[in-house]
Protein backbone atom coordinates (compact mmCIF):
# COMPACT_ATOMS: atom_id res chain seq x y z
CA UNK A 1 0.00 0.00 0.00
CA UNK A 2 2.58 2.50 -1.18
CA UNK A 3 -0.01 5.28 -1.57
CA UNK A 4 -0.98 5.20 2.12
CA UNK A 5 0.79 7.75 4.32
CA UNK A 6 2.52 6.16 7.33
CA UNK A 7 0.70 8.44 9.80
CA UNK A 8 -2.74 7.27 8.67
CA UNK A 9 -4.62 4.62 10.66
CA UNK A 10 -6.03 1.78 8.55
CA UNK A 11 -8.03 -0.67 10.64
CA UNK A 12 -7.80 -4.37 9.97
CA UNK A 13 -10.77 -5.63 7.98
CA UNK A 14 -11.29 -2.66 5.67
CA UNK A 15 -11.03 -3.25 1.94
CA UNK A 16 -9.05 -0.79 -0.15
CA UNK A 17 -8.90 -1.20 -3.93
CA UNK A 18 -5.97 -0.41 -6.22
CA UNK A 19 -4.60 3.10 -6.75
CA UNK A 20 -6.26 4.52 -3.64
CA UNK A 21 -4.35 7.41 -2.06
CA UNK A 22 -4.72 8.01 1.70
CA UNK A 23 -3.15 11.15 3.13
CA UNK A 24 -1.57 11.93 6.51
CA UNK A 25 -3.54 11.33 9.73
CA UNK A 26 -6.60 9.94 8.01
CA UNK A 27 -8.50 7.10 9.70
CA UNK A 28 -10.27 4.26 7.86
CA UNK A 29 -12.58 2.05 9.93
CA UNK A 30 -12.69 -1.76 9.87
CA UNK A 31 -15.95 -2.07 7.90
CA UNK A 32 -15.10 0.40 5.15
CA UNK A 33 -14.75 -0.44 1.46
CA UNK A 34 -13.03 2.06 -0.84
CA UNK A 35 -13.06 1.72 -4.66
CA UNK A 36 -10.11 2.18 -6.97
CA UNK A 37 -8.57 5.54 -7.91
CA UNK A 38 -10.10 7.29 -4.90
CA UNK A 39 -8.04 10.04 -3.29
CA UNK A 40 -8.37 10.75 0.42
CA UNK A 41 -6.60 13.86 1.67
CA UNK A 42 -5.20 14.38 5.16
CA UNK A 43 -7.28 14.26 8.37
CA UNK A 44 -10.27 12.41 6.90
CA UNK A 45 -12.37 9.97 8.97
CA UNK A 46 -14.30 7.22 7.19
CA UNK A 47 -16.12 4.88 9.57
CA UNK A 48 -19.15 2.63 9.93
CA UNK A 49 -20.45 0.22 7.32
CA UNK A 50 -19.44 2.51 4.49
CA UNK A 51 -18.93 1.55 0.85
CA UNK A 52 -17.32 4.09 -1.47
CA UNK A 53 -17.10 3.64 -5.25
CA UNK A 54 -14.28 4.60 -7.58
CA UNK A 55 -12.70 7.93 -8.58
CA UNK A 56 -13.95 9.83 -5.55
CA UNK A 57 -11.96 12.63 -3.92
CA UNK A 58 -12.39 13.41 -0.22
CA UNK A 59 -10.79 16.52 1.24
CA UNK A 60 -9.47 17.24 4.73
CA UNK A 61 -11.64 17.09 7.86
CA UNK A 62 -14.53 15.35 6.13
CA UNK A 63 -16.30 12.67 8.19
CA UNK A 64 -18.18 9.93 6.33
CA UNK A 65 -20.13 7.13 7.98
CA UNK A 66 -19.98 8.16 11.63
CA UNK A 67 -23.01 7.63 13.89
CA UNK A 68 -26.18 9.46 12.81
CA UNK A 69 -27.43 12.42 14.82
CA UNK A 70 -30.66 10.81 15.98
CA UNK A 71 -31.83 10.37 19.59
CA UNK A 72 -33.28 6.94 18.80
CA UNK A 73 -30.05 5.61 17.29
CA UNK A 74 -28.76 2.82 19.55
CA UNK A 75 -25.72 1.58 17.68
CA UNK A 76 -27.58 -0.67 15.26
CA UNK A 77 -25.70 -1.68 12.11
CA UNK A 78 -26.77 0.59 9.27
CA UNK A 79 -25.05 1.52 6.03
CA UNK A 80 -23.73 4.33 3.85
CA UNK A 81 -23.29 3.81 0.11
CA UNK A 82 -21.41 6.36 -2.00
CA UNK A 83 -21.18 6.05 -5.78
CA UNK A 84 -18.49 7.09 -8.22
CA UNK A 85 -16.75 10.31 -9.32
CA UNK A 86 -17.88 12.43 -6.38
CA UNK A 87 -15.97 15.32 -4.83
CA UNK A 88 -16.32 15.99 -1.10
CA UNK A 89 -14.62 19.21 -0.07
CA UNK A 90 -13.46 20.14 3.42
CA UNK A 91 -15.64 19.48 6.48
CA UNK A 92 -18.34 17.51 4.63
CA UNK A 93 -20.32 15.16 6.89
CA UNK A 94 -22.49 12.24 5.72
CA UNK A 95 -24.30 9.85 8.07
CA UNK A 96 -25.59 6.30 7.55
CA UNK A 97 -29.20 5.23 8.08
CA UNK A 98 -31.16 4.36 11.22
CA UNK A 99 -33.59 1.61 12.20
CA UNK A 100 -36.42 4.18 12.20
CA UNK A 101 -35.67 4.89 8.50
CA UNK A 102 -34.49 2.80 5.56
CA UNK A 103 -31.32 1.74 7.45
CA UNK A 104 -29.07 3.25 4.80
CA UNK A 105 -28.01 6.48 3.18
CA UNK A 106 -27.24 6.44 -0.55
CA UNK A 107 -25.21 8.99 -2.53
CA UNK A 108 -25.18 8.68 -6.34
CA UNK A 109 -22.49 9.52 -8.89
CA UNK A 110 -20.80 12.74 -10.06
CA UNK A 111 -21.81 14.85 -7.07
CA UNK A 112 -20.02 17.99 -5.90
CA UNK A 113 -20.34 18.56 -2.14
CA UNK A 114 -18.70 21.84 -1.18
CA UNK A 115 -17.25 22.96 2.15
CA UNK A 116 -19.36 22.19 5.21
CA UNK A 117 -22.27 20.53 3.44
CA UNK A 118 -24.15 17.80 5.30
CA UNK A 119 -26.22 14.75 4.39
CA UNK A 120 -28.15 13.33 7.35
CA UNK A 121 -29.33 9.77 8.04
CA UNK A 122 -31.60 7.75 5.73
CA UNK A 123 -31.23 10.15 2.79
CA UNK A 124 -31.34 9.31 -0.91
CA UNK A 125 -29.19 11.61 -3.04
CA UNK A 126 -29.15 11.23 -6.82
CA UNK A 127 -26.58 11.81 -9.54
CA UNK A 128 -24.95 15.06 -10.71
CA UNK A 129 -26.01 17.07 -7.68
CA UNK A 130 -24.32 20.20 -6.31
CA UNK A 131 -24.35 21.13 -2.63
CA UNK A 132 -22.83 24.61 -2.27
CA UNK A 133 -21.01 25.60 0.94
CA UNK A 134 -22.94 24.72 4.13
CA UNK A 135 -25.98 23.34 2.31
CA UNK A 136 -27.58 20.80 4.66
CA UNK A 137 -30.34 18.22 4.37
CA UNK A 138 -32.18 16.60 7.28
CA UNK A 139 -33.00 12.95 7.77
CA UNK A 140 -35.09 10.95 5.28
CA UNK A 141 -34.70 13.60 2.54
CA UNK A 142 -34.72 12.64 -1.16
CA UNK A 143 -32.62 14.70 -3.56
CA UNK A 144 -33.15 13.79 -7.22
CA UNK A 145 -30.68 13.99 -10.13
CA UNK A 146 -29.24 17.36 -11.19
CA UNK A 147 -30.48 19.20 -8.11
CA UNK A 148 -28.54 22.33 -7.08
CA UNK A 149 -28.61 23.44 -3.44
CA UNK A 150 -27.39 27.00 -2.88
CA UNK A 151 -25.06 28.01 -0.10
CA UNK A 152 -26.52 27.97 3.44
CA UNK A 153 -29.71 26.31 2.22
CA UNK A 154 -31.47 23.79 4.47
CA UNK A 155 -33.92 21.02 3.64
CA UNK A 156 -36.38 19.83 6.33
CA UNK A 157 -36.69 16.15 7.20
CA UNK A 158 -38.75 13.96 4.85
CA UNK A 159 -38.82 16.53 2.04
CA UNK A 160 -38.29 15.60 -1.61
CA UNK A 161 -36.56 17.76 -4.23
CA UNK A 162 -37.43 16.84 -7.83
CA UNK A 163 -35.04 16.51 -10.75
CA UNK A 164 -33.36 19.64 -12.16
CA UNK A 165 -34.62 21.85 -9.33
CA UNK A 166 -32.52 24.67 -7.90
CA UNK A 167 -32.71 25.92 -4.32
CA UNK A 168 -31.50 29.47 -3.74
CA UNK A 169 -28.82 30.52 -1.28
CA UNK A 170 -30.03 30.85 2.30
CA UNK A 171 -33.36 29.18 1.52
CA UNK A 172 -35.14 26.88 3.94
CA UNK A 173 -37.31 24.18 2.39
CA UNK A 174 -40.13 22.64 4.44
CA UNK A 175 -42.08 20.94 1.63
CA UNK A 176 -41.68 18.97 -1.59
CA UNK A 177 -40.30 20.79 -4.64
CA UNK A 178 -41.59 19.62 -8.02
CA UNK A 179 -39.03 18.90 -10.78
CA UNK A 180 -37.56 21.61 -13.04
CA UNK A 181 -38.37 24.50 -10.70
CA UNK A 182 -36.58 27.24 -8.78
CA UNK A 183 -37.12 28.02 -5.10
CA UNK A 184 -35.98 31.24 -3.42
CA UNK A 185 -36.62 33.22 -0.22
CA UNK A 186 -35.75 32.59 3.42
CA UNK A 187 -38.90 30.46 3.68
CA UNK A 188 -38.75 28.91 0.25
CA UNK A 189 -41.39 29.57 -2.40
CA UNK A 190 -41.47 28.69 -6.09
CA UNK A 191 -40.23 31.46 -8.35
CA UNK A 192 -40.69 29.67 -11.70
CA UNK A 193 -38.65 27.20 -13.70
CA UNK A 194 -34.94 26.57 -13.28
CA UNK A 195 -34.31 28.17 -16.67
CA UNK A 196 -30.55 28.52 -16.24
CA UNK A 197 -30.14 24.87 -15.35
CA UNK A 198 -32.43 23.67 -18.14
CA UNK A 199 -30.59 25.71 -20.76
CA UNK A 200 -27.20 24.53 -19.51
CA UNK A 201 -28.38 20.96 -19.91
CA UNK A 202 -29.50 21.66 -23.48
CA UNK A 203 -33.25 21.37 -23.01
CA UNK A 204 -34.97 22.39 -26.25
CA UNK A 205 -37.02 25.59 -26.49
CA UNK A 206 -40.25 23.71 -27.07
CA UNK A 207 -39.55 21.51 -24.05
CA UNK A 208 -39.03 24.55 -21.85
CA UNK A 209 -42.18 26.14 -23.29
CA UNK A 210 -44.20 23.03 -22.40
CA UNK A 211 -42.80 22.99 -18.87
CA UNK A 212 -43.62 26.68 -18.46
CA UNK A 213 -47.21 26.07 -19.60
CA UNK A 214 -47.56 23.17 -17.16
CA UNK A 215 -46.15 25.25 -14.30
CA UNK A 216 -48.59 28.09 -15.00
CA UNK A 217 -51.50 25.68 -15.23
CA UNK A 218 -50.63 23.84 -12.00
CA UNK A 219 -50.37 27.04 -10.00
CA UNK A 220 -53.09 29.09 -11.67
CA UNK A 221 -55.49 30.91 -9.30
CA UNK A 222 -58.61 29.24 -10.73
CA UNK A 223 -59.98 25.98 -9.32
CA UNK A 224 -58.39 23.54 -6.88
CA UNK A 225 -54.92 22.10 -7.27
CA UNK A 226 -56.34 18.61 -7.90
CA UNK A 227 -58.57 19.97 -10.67
CA UNK A 228 -55.61 21.68 -12.32
CA UNK A 229 -53.51 18.53 -11.90
CA UNK A 230 -56.20 16.49 -13.66
CA UNK A 231 -56.17 18.95 -16.54
CA UNK A 232 -52.39 18.67 -16.85
CA UNK A 233 -52.65 14.87 -16.79
CA UNK A 234 -55.22 14.86 -19.60
CA UNK A 235 -53.51 17.48 -21.75
CA UNK A 236 -49.92 16.25 -21.48
CA UNK A 237 -50.38 12.54 -20.80
CA UNK A 238 -47.82 11.52 -23.45
CA UNK A 239 -45.13 14.10 -22.69
CA UNK A 240 -42.13 12.46 -21.03
CA UNK A 241 -41.01 15.56 -19.10
CA UNK A 242 -44.50 16.18 -17.75
CA UNK A 243 -44.69 12.51 -16.77
CA UNK A 244 -41.70 13.22 -14.53
CA UNK A 245 -43.74 15.86 -12.70
CA UNK A 246 -46.86 13.71 -12.53
CA UNK A 247 -44.91 10.74 -11.21
CA UNK A 248 -43.35 12.95 -8.54
CA UNK A 249 -46.77 14.19 -7.45
CA UNK A 250 -48.23 10.67 -7.27
CA UNK A 251 -45.61 9.43 -4.81
CA UNK A 252 -46.32 9.33 -1.10
CA UNK A 253 -46.34 12.84 0.32
CA UNK A 254 -44.91 13.25 3.81
CA UNK A 255 -44.68 17.01 3.36
CA UNK A 256 -46.86 19.60 1.59
CA UNK A 257 -45.85 20.99 -1.79
CA UNK A 258 -43.86 24.19 -2.02
CA UNK A 259 -46.03 26.75 -3.89
CA UNK A 260 -45.42 30.18 -5.41
CA UNK A 261 -46.22 33.26 -3.37
CA UNK A 262 -49.83 34.38 -3.60
CA UNK A 263 -50.33 36.20 -6.88
CA UNK A 264 -47.04 34.96 -8.38
CA UNK A 265 -47.11 32.02 -10.78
Amino acid sequence: MKNVHPTSIIHEGCKIDENVIIGPYSIIGPNVKIGKNTKIHSHVLIDGNTTIGFNNEIYSFSVLGSNPQHLKYQGEKTKLFIGNNNIFREHVTIHPGTKVGIKKTIIGDNGFFMVGSHVAHDCLVGNNVVFVNNAVIGGHVEISDFVYLGGQSAIHQYCRIGKHAIIGAGTTIDGDVIPFTSVVGSRGYLSGLNLVGLKRRCFKKDEIKTLRNVYRLLFAPEGTFNERLSEVSETYSKNELVKEILSFLKENLNRPLVHPKMGKH
